[in-house]
This record gives structure tokens, sequence and C-alpha cells, in this order.
């Protein structure tokens, strides 16, 4: 099944970027609004070279929206959700879909619950109503639930011994204190232990319904038979949702160094800073200057200052997180104990100029070159142009962003970035919190 499924991939892949890679700039994709006859709206990139079809979705809200005492909730219902549905036992379903090499998967985010379907053509009429079956009569059986629980909360113990992830959730909650962002996706070992059955079919009640619902199709299928398909698979959902949006908070992050101890021989470093939201008219820019200081990899003036002129770690590099209710800058490194003040340092002195001075015109021009040029290859398949197209709905791009994208990084000024990048980056605000035993490090603020 796996095999057959990566030879059809191979040839797709091909196919689709090089689409991408050949198009204008005036036409470079073709996007459909698709809206089916029950009001279900998909947006569809059709590529006719394969008898392939993959859907993403995504629910808006997500972990964050976890009940007091339930967290993790999201988690456990998407790893169950297609554990058995309507009258297939867990068993069963798995071996429907197995039969058909059909591909369905669910996952939780703290802003959304999302889902992806994959199968050949010739099954689309069973891939489809397996996914109804999923979101509609999920059964939740305690056999499927008790081997899931377990698996989460082996999960979660590992976690909690990895110093990266005992750094990243100190670093949340630090950020995000009195804030449904401050806790994990997975939940905790006692929350996850209370979820009941009941719970999780509240959750598939009240969180999935047509009017938080956004997809993104790709494959050899044409606009009138998605329609179909659409109001088959999503036709029974609920009308609304409940609520979904979470408040909005400013990072509580004031410079300052924790240290969790882990006795380990190389400590992990996570850091952050407030950043901006999604929808911030400096977020192309943003984009922009934060593959020239820690996003671009070996070109990256932390990684420049950090590992080729000092050696301090094999890597080190920053993002941007701009979640619904609040945006962060984010990064890390790992280095061995003695020399984790020196790294610290380091990133700060990097973000302290960057700050000042911001990017020379050479580092401008050369994140706007690789930023463009390397902007198809991130369709790397169908289900990543499919994720590209529920992501376009859930940001506010519109439907011809994959044909605008380019422009907004090509129209990023050295005097803008310049000006961005003290707005921007804040050396004062700049937090870390470290897991391990580093030797010589202050902590506080």
């Amino acid at each position: 099944m796996k095999k057959i499924f990566s030879s059809f991939n191979a040839v797709m892949l091909a196919a689709l970027v090089s689409i991408l890679l050949a198009a204008t700039p005036a036409k470079a994709v073709d996007v459909e609004r698709v809206v089916s006859p029950g009001g279900i709206e998909a947006w569809l990139i059709r590529d006719p070279s394969n008898p392939i079809t993959t859907l993403k979705l995504a629910f808006r809200g997500g972990a964050a929206l976890d009940p007091e005492g339930r967290e993790g909730l999201a988690n456990f219902v998407a790893s169950t959700l297609d554990e058995g549905a309507g009258d297939m036992d867990s068993n069963t379903f798995q071996r429907a879909l197995d039969d058909r090499s059909i591909s369905l998967r669910f996952s939780a985010g703290r802003d959304s619950f999302r889902g992806s379907l994959r199968t050949l053509n010739k099954y689309l009429d069973d891939a489809f109503e397996y996914l109804r079956l999923a979101l509609n009569e999920p059964r939740f059986d305690a056999q499927p639930l008790t081997r899931i629980r377990a698996q989460i909360l082996s999960g979660i113990k590992q976690q909690l011994e990895n110093p990266g992830n005992l750094a990243s959730r100190a670093l949340f909650e630090a950020a995000f204190q009195g804030h449904p962002y401050a806790r994990d996706n997975d939940g905790t070992a006692e929350s996850v232990a209370a979820i009941t059955p009941d719970d999780m079919r509240r959750f598939v009640k009240q969180r999935l319904a047509k009017n938080n619902l956004l997809i993104g199709v790709v494959g050899d299928i044409d606009a009138e038979t998605l329609k179909g398909y659409l109001d088959k698979a999503f036709g029974a959902l609920p009308e609304k949702a409940a609520p979904w949006r979470v408040e909005k908070i400013a990072p509580k992050l004031n410079g300052g160094v924790r240290v969790i101890d882990v006795d380990v021989p190389q400590s992990s470093i996570q850091f952050a800073q407030p950043g901006i939201l999604r929808d911030d008219p400096d977020f192309y820019t943003a984009y922009v200057l934060n593959y020239v200081i820690g996003g671009g990899g070996f070109v990256s003036r932390l990684y420049e200052e950090v590992r080729e002129k000092r050696g301090l770690a094999y890597s080190v590099y920053s993002y941007l997180m701009p979640l619904d209710a609040a945006g962060t800058v984010m990064g890390g490194a790992g280095t061995a104990n003695a020399r984790v003040a020196e790294t610290v340092a380091t990133v700060r002195d990097v973000w302290k100029d960057f700050a000042e001075d911001g990017p020379t015109a050479d580092e401008l021009n050369d994140a706007k070159t690789y930023l463009t040029g390397a902007f198809p290859m991130r369709f790397t398949s169908s289900a990543a142009i499919a994720d590209m197209l529920v992501g376009m709905q859930e940001d506010g791009l519109g439907i011809d962003y994959i044909d605008k994208r380019n422009s907004y990084i090509e129209a990023v000024t050295l005097d803008e970035a310049k000006r961005v990048a003290s707005r921007l980056y804040q050396p004062d605000k700049l937090t870390f919190v470290i897991a391990g035993k580093p030797e010589g490090l202050a902590t506080g603020n």
C-alpha cells in the first residue's frame, strides 16, 4: 500500500512542482472556489495528471478551548476519531481504510482541529463516506480509547523527560500565564485520565460544524463532482459551532532567564520575545527579517555568530509564531553546559545589533531572492498544497495569494526592513529557558 502511494505521489509531486515553477507571475496557479448546493465551500486546485484526490480540512478552534480539567481533549478526540464509526468498530473501520489505501487522519493544534483525507479516485465514494462517518458518527468505544489513552500518557511521560520539551513548555507557561495558550496541547496525565467518552461526544457536537469549517482539495477531481462529495461528507454537520475565539494576550516575556535542572551533558536553550500577528501590516517584512537573523539556516546571523565564529552550538534558529490571539518570535539552540552562558550572551548581542541596525542591503536582497525562489518548493506534495489552501482561508489571504505572495516579499525595502527591525526586535524582552545543567549562568530578570 505505501509503495503504491509513494509511486503516485512522486509523479504527482513532479507534475505539481512543474506547474508552480513554470507558472507566470500573472497566473501562477488556478485556485477554484467551489460551493456545494448545501453551502459547503472548498478551495480546489485541479491536477488531472494522477487519479488521486487529497483533502485537508480545519475547524477553527483547537486545544486552547479544552475545558479546565480536561486539557488534552482535542488531541484525544483527534487520535480516536478514526477508531471506529457508524456500525464499524475500530478494527473494521481501519481494515476498510487499509484495504482501499485510504489515508484518514486528524490532529489538534492550539487554534484549530485538522483533518486529512487521501484516496485513489476509484475509492472516492468510500473515502468520503468514511470521512462522513468519522465526523458525524464516531463510536469512542472502550477498547480503542483505553489503547490510545495509554499511548498519549506514555507520550506525556516521555516529553517530561525530554529537555527540549521541558524548556518549550516552561517558555509557553511564562509567556502565556493565565491564558489557555500556556497549556500543552496533549494535556497532563491527570487531565487525560479524566476525559470520558461523553466529553468526546460533546466536543464533536460543539466544535465540528459548518460555520468554522475550511477545506482545501488537490487532485483529479472537477468542481461539479467535488460539490456532491462535500455535501456527502459535511452536509450533516451542525450549522454553528460553539464560540471558538480565545482572548488576545500580550506575551508576558520580560527578558529573564530560567533554568530547569536536568542532569544532561548538553543543555537545551529555548528563547522568545513578543512578536506580531499574521494580519499585521508589517508581517511580510518581519518574515524576511526572521530569515536574516535566524530562519535562514546556515546563512543566518545567529548561525554565523553562534556556530561559525564561536563554535558554541551545532544549530541555532529563530521563527515567527503568529497564533490567533498572540504573536511571538521564538528560537532555540543546544550546547554543552559549560558554553550555555556564552551562547545566551551571543544571542542577546545579535538581537541587540539587529534591533539597532537591521539587515544590510546584501542580507536583505539575499533573503528576498531565496524566499521568492524557494517558494514553489514548499509545495512538496498534494498534501502540502492542500494545507496551503486551508491556511490561506484561515489567514484571510485571498484566493489569489499564491499568485501574489512573492510580490509581497519583493516589495520589502531596506528602509522598511530597518524600521520593522527596530519595532519588532526587543532585546530587553528576550526571555530564555534552559533545561540542563548550565555553568556560570545568571538567572532571573
